[in-house]
């Protein structure tokens, strides 16, 4: 069986334009230890935007 480890994390991710946060994603601390940056669908701007992960 595989051992638990704590490299995925959860994370949020916000609109860089409104600010809204609207997904969340897991990430693997070791593979992307800096912040990710997706392009992503926003309902409230009604595009597709960059989203950033978020603390």
């Amino acid at each position: 069986m595989a051992k638990k480890t704590d490299t995925r994390i959860v994370i949020n991710m916000a609109c860089t334009d409104c600010g809204e946060r609207n997904y969340t994603t897991e990430k693997n601390k070791r593979n992307d230890p800096r912040r990710i940056e997706l392009s992503k669908y926003c309902p409230r701007c009604r595009e597709a935007k960059v989203h950033r992960e978020t603390k």
